[in-house]
């Protein structure tokens, strides 16, 4: 029963950066992995990266391409997504979920919580 509300995304040009944010209020999520997905619409919701709970371990898609760094602060409850050189591909809503798991997972049915989502769009 966490509640977590999305920000930092915008407009960026191609090779751009964003820092996304992700605030949780409703409980701690300090026992819970989080991981941040993507959607375009009308495609499946993929999975951009996670992180454990104790911010020890984390996971990126094979898209990301070492161009985003997933992070938390468990004491803020948020967790970041650094978004580096950007490309047109990455434009999408971006969503940050927390996890019943404390590991890293990419399965988005491990997520018993959502986000709004936040837009970003890559211009080229």
């Amino acid at each position: 029963q966490v509640q977590l509300v999305e920000s930092g995304g915008g407009l960026v040009q191609v090779g751009g950066s964003l820092r996304l944010s992700c605030a949780a209020s409703g409980r701690t999520v300090s026992m819970a992995g989080m991981g941040w997905f993507r959607q375009v619409p009308g495609k499946v919701r993929e999975f951009v990266a996670a992180i454990s709970a104790s911010a020890d371990e984390s996971y990126y898609a094979d898209f990301v391409e070492g161009r985003f760094t997933i992070s938390r602060d468990n004491a803020k409850n948020t967790v970041y997504l650094q978004m580096n050189s950007l490309k047109s591909a990455d434009t999408a809503v971006y969503y940050c979920a927390a996890s019943r798991r404390l590991y890293p997972t990419t399965i988005d049915d491990d997520y018993d919580a959502w986000g709004q989502g936040t837009q970003v769009t890559v211009s080229s």
